[in-house]
């Protein structure tokens, strides 16, 4: 049996952390969310929650991938066999797989729209003109199809270069790349009307609006 692959480095490991926890909804809803739930009230309730859940299953994943030296599916069957606890594995590897399938069309939209960006297609048009284009992207079949093949043929070559080659390797690239944007965005919105009332609203957390509806 070959050598099993491994982080080499610890910004490897936090990186690749890192992807696997910022997802769609901490960019894409977040700030709407934020935004309707009290400001900074809201972003401390989801820290504090995020901290409660997240650390301690970060902490447990890493002590049964360390004591069992396998896979999701495999670790269960070593540590409790012949138990249910193995379809905790089973479960893992479907859940990866439910939300790869959406992640896959929606990174194929993106890798559609940075196209067009880099060809200066969204100058001067109106949000009307670029929800049109957005309407007309998804309504095309092969479209959308190409884009999500791709991303998927992507993500297939990168797992297939193993971890220290392929996923640290990559996750060292787009997560700084991810920072960096998500700083000239936070610049922009500075620039823009409003920008201090903004500020203000979510310097100014408004605890009155987080509920049990909030935390759900």
């Amino acid at each position: 049996m070959g050598k099993r692959g491994s982080f080499s480095s610890r910004f490897g490991t936090i990186a690749a952390v890192g992807g696997s926890v910022i997802g769609l909804g901490n960019i894409w809803r977040f700030p709407y969310v934020a935004g309707e739930n009290g400001g900074a009230a809201f972003i401390l309730t989801y820290l504090g929650i995020s901290l409660l859940i997240s650390i301690p299953i970060m902490l447990c994943e890493f002590s049964i991938g360390r004591s069992t030296h396998r896979n999701t599916m495999r670790a269960f069957s070593k540590l409790a066999p012949r138990t249910w606890w193995q379809g905790v594995g089973y479960m893992g590897i479907l859940s990866a797989f439910v939300i790869l399938a959406f992640y896959c069309i929606i990174a194929g939209w993106a890798l559609e729209f940075l196209k067009e960006a880099l060809m200066n297609q969204f100058h001067d048009q109106s949000p009307e003109q670029l929800r049109s284009s957005f309407d007309q992207f998804i309504a095309c079949g092969w479209r959308p199809i190409l884009w999500t093949l791709l991303f998927i043929a992507a993500s297939a070559w990168i797992i297939l270069s193993g971890v220290e080659k392929g996923i640290e390797r990559y996750t060292k690239i787009m997560m700084p790349l991810l920072f960096l944007l998500l700083l000239g965005m936070a610049i922009n919105s500075l620039r823009l009307s409003g920008a201090r009332e903004g500020i203000q609203f979510l310097l100014n957390p408004d605890f009155s609006k987080i509920t049990w509806k909030t935390a759900m």
